[in-house]
């Protein structure tokens, strides 16, 4: 976990401002399916409970039902990928990307790289699990 404080992100285009108050989960590299077709390439989120977000500005925010599990929040206007929201737990993943740096945040550990495409290695030396994390805190 971070230092106690406010961390603030945004979309591209403003559209979505948010801040989050208090402790943030490390940064999780995501390499599922999923992630890679929504981002483009495998994904990094921190993550917080759902009471410590709040929107500055929310007008473009926009949300996908990705699973019967989760839904993916992003910018509705400028396309920007901000959020993964599980059902079945308290918590809300953000994407690393879009907060204000510096964000006092590290990468931790690497999820579903049982679905890493062949073009690329992990070679960082962090922990690597080849399906999900849940149930895991740091």
């Amino acid at each position: 976990m971070t230092t106690p404080s406010v961390h603030h992100g945004a979309c591209l285009c403003g559209a979505v401002r948010f801040q989050i108050s208090g402790d943030m989960r490390g940064v999780v590299a995501c390499h599922c399916g999923q992630c890679q077709r929504y981002h483009g390439n495998f994904a990094a989120y921190s993550a917080c409970n759902r009471e410590q977000l709040a929107f500055d500005e929310d007008r473009g925010l926009t949300w996908f039902g990705s699973s019967d599990k989760a839904r993916r929040g992003f910018c509705g206007t400028c396309g920007s990928s901000l959020f993964w929201e599980p059902s079945f737990a308290d918590y809300i993943s953000i994407a690393a990307g879009a907060l204000d740096q510096p964000s006092g945040l590290k990468l931790v550990r690497h999820i579903y790289t049982c679905d890493k495409p062949d073009w690329y290695e992990i070679t960082d030396g962090l922990e690597q699990i080849d399906q999900s994390m849940y149930g895991r805190q740091t």
